[in-house]
């Protein structure tokens, strides 16, 4: 009979600083090589490999080959979860350089969390959404103009798409039947680190935010979570989710 979850492995784990920069490097769901993560913990290519092959043995990352190199990425949503948790808890890292507070600016901005949209950007679609009638639920407290209460750890909150939703994010090119197929759940939700209020996860949260990125509202940084909202992107969501962003 197995015992209860042994916390204390996965935590050791993490715990490691450049384990934990490689793991927030991955945390937007892609695949990078070996080489880039060592650049993202700072830590020498050897001393990388060392890290990679732990957190692969771990169950927090998986590995594939593709031709001479080696990718990396994340071993599923729950871990891109687990790591936006520990962003709860965790105090704000120093900032002691230009370059430090451009890019945690830029994260808490916009951002991906594992495969959904997240900080102000992802924060205020959920908003929006439930404004304009998109989804429907929360904790029930939420009232449009003044937003939804946090809830507590534990505490689930229900939300489900409405057939406004269904029209309108059909029209925006999400194909609903196809995720409706999927293993995945169609909504979940995260409660954003940085926003402190709930951003769309799930299976939908995936699909808007890959559509966001194919239309280009979106653009990837080379390396990081961060995305940079485009100007096409800004009216985009202004016409179509109502969200005003800033330029």
């Amino acid at each position: 009979m197995p015992g209860e979850a042994d916390i204390a492995k996965v935590a050791a784990l993490i715990a490691e600083p450049a384990r934990a920069r490689i793991l927030l490097a991955l945390g937007d769901g892609r695949a990078l090589p070996a080489t880039v993560l060592a650049s993202e913990a700072g830590v020498a290519a050897s001393t990388t490999s060392a890290h990679l092959g732990k957190l692969v043995d771990g169950g927090l990352l998986t590995v594939r080959s593709q031709g001479r190199h080696r990718y990396f990425e994340l071993a599923g949503p729950a871990v891109g979860e687990a790591l936006e948790k520990l962003m709860m808890l965790a105090p704000a890292a120093p900032v002691r350089s230009l370059r430090q507070g451009t890019r945690a600016n830029a994260v808490r901005t916009a951002r991906t969390c594992y495969d959904h949209l997240a900080g102000m950007l992802g924060a205020g679609m959920m908003a929006t959404m439930l404004e304009r009638e998109l989804l429907a639920g929360g904790d029930g407290t939420f009232t449009p103009g003044e937003g939804d209460r946090l809830s507590g750890p534990g505490h689930a909150c229900d939300y489900a798409l409405t057939d406004r939703g269904r029209s309108e994010l059909t029209a925006f090119g999400i194909e609903l039947d196809a995720l409706a197929r999927l293993r995945r759940p169609l909504i979940r939700y995260c409660v954003d680190w940085s926003e402190q209020r709930h951003h769309l996860a799930g299976a939908l949260g995936a699909a808007i935010a890959s559509r966001c990125l194919e239309l280009g509202w979106v653009t990837r940084a080379r390396t990081g979570r961060a995305v940079r909202v485009t100007p096409v992107g800004r009216d985009g969501f202004a016409d179509v989710f109502g969200l005003t962003l800033a330029a």
